[in-house]
């Protein structure tokens, strides 16, 4: 099975950010600039446009990121991508872990720390959670702040990557809290600069990853220290 990095950057699909332009081409560019997973969630469009649309992806893609369907098991197996992102409300993970083909990996949306450690108990490989600060695509929701990542990273133990209102600005707390990485949709494809964008985002994110990592090192040491 095919393991996301840490930190990792994930970028969701939104057809309406390409206005005029090539959604793929888009993905391209991120993927070069650092994306690590790439989900294809475009709900209104049927199996069929779907699937076609999931077979570009992933040429585009060329195996230097993961990709992977939002809900539709049927389209991620038909397009033989990475694996499927099942919302909080979607299929059970054991019964999608019993249709997918072995090495496909299942994401899981969780809104909560409860819903956080019950998806990882049923099998989910890891956990996108949100939504984190307000966001364009949940207008008037404020968001479910910092305090949120902590307590889901208090209760499990699998990757936990936190999207809504993400950006460069705002991911360091993100990571500092205890996320393994962040899902953007609209810092990364309403850019002017696809690539340049992803490459700012996946330099902000192993800086923060290794201010975390040197924070952890500090105190191990200082409670040895004090022994």
């Amino acid at each position: 099975m095919r393991r996301l990095p840490q930190p990792s950057l994930t970028l969701v699909t939104d057809r309406s950010l390409c206005p005029g332009g090539s959604l793929a081409a888009r993905v391209e560019a991120a993927v070069a600039g650092g994306v690590d997973l790439v989900q294809l969630r475009e709900k209104e469009l049927s199996a069929g446009e779907l699937y076609r649309l999931a077979l570009e992806l992933k040429e585009a893609i060329s195996g230097r990121a993961m990709l992977v369907v939002n809900d539709r098991l049927d389209v991620a197996i038909a397009a033989g991508v990475d694996g499927v992102q099942l919302p909080e409300s979607g299929l059970p993970v054991g019964a999608a872990r019993r249709l997918l083909r072995c090495g496909m990996v299942i994401g899981r949306s969780v809104h909560s720390a409860d819903g956080a450690a019950k998806a990882e108990a049923d099998g989910a490989d890891f956990l996108v959670l949100g939504t984190i600060f307000p966001s364009r695509s949940h207008p008037g929701a404020l968001g479910a702040g910092i305090d949120t990542i902590k307590e889901t990273r208090a209760r499990v133990r699998c990757p936990v990557l936190v999207i809504g209102g993400v950006d460069t600005g705002n991911l360091g707390p993100c990571i500092s809290a205890g996320a393994d990485g962040v899902a953007v949709i609209s810092a990364l494809l309403g850019a002017p600069d696809v690539a340049a964008a992803a490459r700012e985002m996946k330099n902000a994110l192993r800086q923060a990853w290794a201010k975390r990592a040197l924070s952890v090192t500090t105190t191990v040491w200082e409670s040895r220290e004090q022994r």
